[in-house]
């Protein structure tokens, strides 16, 4: 994603205020923990624990931790910079290897059809309802489909987005097929001339297997009448879940498989190392991030910025 000086620092301003309590929670104890102490093995210990508890989870921690311990053993590690620098550098790669395609949300093909997935209570709609605001900013012409038809309290929450952002939202009563909102929504959006249809699915159903094959015959509607749809595939995950997210997500990435990843409340938690565990392991990219509840709080997802806000010294 190209951004000139200003949206940068504006962007970075955001995850610096976003990431407060995560920062607080591990950079502030790891600051502690080595400002003015030269490294041991003991206090490295103690760091992979701090990783773990900001939901980096076991795995990632070691792998983050095993070039300080290499570096420890030669003797090449001696302040707080050091370490931070380290942690620093792991964190970024694992981001970038994950990091989408230029422009994935603008795609050429007209509409675009982005299915959003996800389990309730994750932000879904109201993310759906943020980037159709953006877009609409952006000079798009965005289309909404209700097809979270479990819940009439889903279908009256994506209407007043609607109404909000400038959105046609076509729906159908609670309870109806699925599947006929999204043949409907196609054809509306393909129509109208719309630049995008953001489809909201539900989230939960009398069992998951139910779900999955809702989710499904959702995709297998919308491919007949554009054979490249949905092109976009994105879970909306509350980080506030933590490493419980990685278990959602890869139920959902074996049913549909994922296109890309939206972390929502990222602002309401303290372990926002969950954003690099959920990279490390599912390898897919994380396009936007929630964080705040105002309509202009949902962000590009920038690794150099989430990171440098990460260690940002107050």
């Amino acid at each position: 994603m190209i951004m000139n000086d200003t949206a940068r620092k504006g962007l970075f301003g955001r995850f610096v205020a976003g990431l407060a309590r995560t920062r607080q929670g591990l950079v502030g104890q790891i600051e502690r923990l080595f400002g003015g102490n030269i490294p041991t093995a003991a206090n490295l210990e103690t760091l992979e624990e701090l990783l773990i508890a900001a939901d980096f989870g076991p795995a990632l921690a070691q792998q983050l931790m095993a070039p300080l311990q290499e570096r420890l053993g030669r003797r090449d590690l001696s302040n707080l910079d050091q370490v931070e620098a380290a942690l620093k550098q792991g964190i970024l790669a694992i981001l970038n290897g994950t990091a989408p395609p230029p422009s994935s949300i603008d795609h050429h093909t007209k509409p675009q059809v982005l299915l959003f997935l996800g389990i309730n209570g994750s932000g879904k709609t109201t993310t759906i309802g943020k980037l159709a605001n953006r877009l609409s900013s952006n000079g798009g012409l965005v289309v909404l489909a209700g097809a979270d038809t479990f819940r009439a309290a889903a279908i009256e929450q994506l209407q007043l987005w609607g109404r909000r952002v400038g959105a046609d939202v076509i729906c159908h009563q609670a309870g109806a097929d699925p599947s006929a909102v999204v043949f409907d929504a196609v054809q509306a959006a393909c129509s109208r001339g719309a630049s995008h249809l953001l489809i909201d699915t539900a989230g939960r159903l009398h069992t998951k297997r139910n779900l999955m094959e809702e989710l499904k015959k959702i995709q297998r509607v919308a491919s007949r009448q554009m054979p490249d749809a949905p092109h976009e595939r994105i879970m909306v995950i509350d980080a506030t879940s933590g490493l419980n997210a990685l278990v959602q997500a890869k139920a959902f990435h074996e049913a549909v498989g994922l296109t890309g990843l939206i972390l929502t409340k990222l602002d309401g938690t303290a372990r926002g190392g969950v954003v690099v565990a959920i990279a490390d392991q599912l390898k897919l990219p994380i396009t936007f991030v929630g964080l705040g509840e105002g309509v202009d709080d949902l962000q590009p997802f920038v690794p150099e910025a989430f990171t440098d806000a990460l260690f940002a010294r107050s």
